[in-house]
C-alpha cells in the first residue's frame, strides 16, 4: 500500500515542503504572549503614545512576514497591484489567517479621498485587555494597525495606519477601527492605472 511505512525523511529543513500545517494557535497562549509583549513594552516607555508606537512596530514586523507567507502560499508569489485589491486582501485573507474570520467591515472615508477604514466589533487583541484608568484611551489595536501597515508597505502601498475606538450606541465596549491614510503617490499611481 502507498503511504504505509516510515514517513519520508528530509536531509535538510529547507527541503521540507511548505505545508499549511495546523492553522490554530491556542487563544490562551496568544493572550498570554500578547499580554507579556504589552507589559514588557510598558516598562520601556514613559507615555501611552510611545507604547502604542512600540506595539505598532512589533505588528509591522508581523505584517511584513504574513504578506510574504500568504503571497507564497496562496498567490504563487504574485502581489496585488491595485488599491481595492490589496484592501480586500487584508480585509478577507489576512484577517482570516490572523483572526479566524473576515473583518466586520471595510469602508471608504467620506471626508477624505485617501482614507479607508477596517472596523472590528471586538478585535482579538482588545478582548482580554483591561486598561487601567491612568492609561486613558490606550488601544492595543495599535499592534493590528502595525500588521496592516507592514502588509501595505511590503506590497508597495505606503500609508499611515492608526487604531481608534469608536463608541457604539447601546454597547459597553467600543468597536475598533483601523484607519488607513494612503500616501499621495499611491493615489497618483491608482489614477494612472485607471
Amino acid at each position: 500500500m502507498i503511504g504505509v511505512g516510515k514517513p519520508k525523511q528530509y536531509g535538510n529543513v529547507l527541503d521540507k515542503p511548505l505545508s499549511r500545517g495546523r492553522q490554530e494557535v491556542s487563544l490562551s497562549a496568544f493572550a498570554f504572549l500578547f499580554s507579556e509583549l504589552v507589559q514588557y513594552n510598558q516598562t520601556q516607555v514613559d507615555n501611552i503614545a510611545e507604547l502604542e508606537r512600540r506595539l505598532e512596530d512589533a505588528g509591522y514586523a508581523v505584517g511584513a512576514r504574513v504578506l510574504e507567507l500568504l503571497c507564497h502560499r496562496d498567490k504563487g508569489n504574485r502581489r496585488e497591484t491595485r488599491l481595492l485589491g490589496i484592501l480586500s486582501f487584508i480585509h478577507s485573507t489576512v484577517w482570516k489567517v490572523l483572526f479566524g474570520k473576515v473583518a466586520d467591515s471595510l469602508e471608504k472615508g467620506t471626508e477624505h479621498e485617501d482614507e479607508y477604514m477596517i472596523s472590528e466589533k471586538e478585535l482579538l487583541v482588545n478582548r482580554f485587555i483591561s486598561v487601567p484608568k491612568d492609561m486613558g484611551a490606550f488601544n492595543c489595536g495599535a499592534f493590528v494597525a502595525g500588521i496592516v501597515r507592514g502588509v501595505l508597505d511590503g506590497a508597495g502601498f505606503p500609508a499611515v495606519v492608526t487604531a481608534h475606538f469608536v463608541p457604539i450606541e447601546g454597547q459597553q465596549r467600543p468597536r475598533t477601527t483601523i484607519l488607513i491614510k494612503f500616501a499621495e503617490e499611491v493615489l497618483r499611481r491608482e489614477a494612472r492605472l485607471g
